[in-house]
């Protein structure tokens, strides 16, 4: 997951602040070489890093820290702060058109970050707010572009405006806009052509498109796994069309995570949306405080209690706790579980945004992997091979039935033995959990799970 090692790392300083009682400026220094260090080897840009490290120490090696009750947790609370500001403060929506008024949004970025299927996440975003926006095609050189947008386009229920690969891109923009006024479409999202690298004739056929209709907001989306690059992308956009906003994508697969902290301070423009997954949910509006936060491994309740809104039948989730609650746990709520888990993105997204499980970085393990796919897999086949009754009475399973249920799911039987041993350990767990859980009478200070 992203930041995994900036983390860690991160997390050792501030485990070796907090255990100074007093802190000397040397501590402060020491402590804040190591950020930095953590901080480049993130890929943060250098400049970025350099001025984030002068502005925490100036605040750091202040009198009020050092004669403070906790100064290594101030310390750790001015890191926090300060990475806030850097991302940019405040979280930045797309500024739409009042009213009934069209907006036209083009989104550009270079071949290969994700910006066709982003287009088409972002449009499915505004249909559940209640927009009707239009995705137009305006992607004529790469094979199979427009081909791409119209499934991913189906995929969110929203209409694809196409023209071909035969007619200007600048057309079929101004077609485009006819076709949403005509058919009550309030938002119009362009989905450009991209290139291998920044060239003259991208950026004059994105002019011709601003020339040709009034684009209210130009959103670069660039690619995470790119590093410093997609810094430097952001600031050559920026410079040559201007640019009102960042999406950064695949943030999911880039353990250092430093363009996210470089672009706002870079370009000037914020981020407004970061990519953690192939699923729409996994679209995020980015919010500075929680990335932050994030960042440092104090985990991120709140996205995680919107993604549980957005994924979770609310009803299942009430029965569930109650079912928790009387201890009445079965095979058919494991495999629930295990189904809700997924549409959160997996058990590692989920532990990532966990308060005290986000700064395991690297050790935890690769909760997602495709291994750990296959054994989900064995495990929804072992309680698919069971009765009803088994399902919902686990204390049934004597030998000759685990034997059966081996020979139904085509695995061992120690594979059954190891399922169930699992399931009763998480049962055991679960009995646990209601006292944690909002609502159903949790002791106050415990952290509350959104489900």
């Amino acid at each position: 997951m992203a930041f995994d090692s900036l983390t860690e790392k991160l997390q050792n300083v501030f485990k070796n602040l907090r255990s100074k009682g007093r802190l000397t400026e040397d501590d402060v220094k020491a402590a804040l070489k190591e950020v930095k260090m953590a901080l480049l080897e993130a890929d943060v840009n250098f400049k970025v890093v350099k001025g984030f490290v002068k502005d925490v120490q100036e605040r750091a090696v202040g009198q009020d820290v050092m004669n403070g009750l906790n100064p290594g947790q101030m310390v750790i609370k001015i890191v926090n702060e300060e990475m806030v500001r850097l991302m940019g403060s405040e979280t930045t929506e797309i500024q739409l058109q009042p009213g009934s008024a069209i907006t036209v949004i083009m989104m550009a970025g270079l071949q290969g970050a994700g910006k066709t299927t982003t287009t088409a996440k972002l449009a499915g975003k505004y249909k559940l707010k209640g927009k009707k926006p239009l995705l137009v095609a305006c992607d004529v050189y790469r094979p199979a572009a427009i081909k791409q947008l119209q499934i991913n386009g189906e995929k969110q229920g929203v209409e694809v405006f196409s023209m071909g690969d035969k007619n200007k891109p600048a057309d079929i923009a101004k077609a485009a806009y006819e076709h949403a006024v005509k058919n009550g479409n309030n938002i119009v999202i362009l989905d450009t052509a991209g290139r291998l690298h920044i060239d003259e004739d991208m950026m004059a056929e994105l002019q011709e498109i601003k020339e040709a209709v009034t684009v209210h907001q130009t959103i670069l989306v660039v690619d995470a796994m790119t590093g410093q690059d997609a810094v430097n992308v952001a600031g050559s956009f920026h410079e040559k069309i201007g640019i009102d906003g960042v999406i950064v994508t695949k943030l999911d697969g880039d353990t250092r995570g430093g363009a996210a902290l470089s672009i706002k301070a870079v370009t000037g423009r914020p981020i407004l949306y970061i990519g953690m997954g192939e699923k729409l949910s996994d679209l995020e509006q980015f919010y500075p405080d929680r990335m932050a936060s994030r960042i440092l491994g104090m985990g991120d309740v709140l996205t995680l209690i919107e993604k549980a809104g957005a994924e979770m039948d609310e009803d299942k989730a009430k029965k569930m706790a109650e079912k928790m609650k009387k201890a009445q746990f079965d095979f058919d709520d494991y495999l629930e579980s295990m189904s809700q888990m997924k549409k959160m993105g997996g058990l590692s997204s989920v532990m990532s945004m966990m308060p005290g499980l986000g700064g395991m970085g690297g050790k935890l393990p690769d909760l997602d992997s495709e291994e750990n796919d296959k054994k989900m897999a064995r495990m929804e086949a072992m309680i698919y091979s069971m009765t009803l009754e088994e399902r919902s009475n686990p204390d049934l399973l004597n030998p000759s039935r685990k034997h059966r249920i081996a020979r139904g799911a085509g695995v061992d039987i120690s594979e059954v033995n190891r399922m169930v041993k699992q399931f009763n350990e998480a049962k055991k767990m679960m009995k646990k959990l209601p006292g944690m859980m909002g609502g159903i009478g949790g002791k106050k200070g415990k952290f509350r799970l959104p489900f």
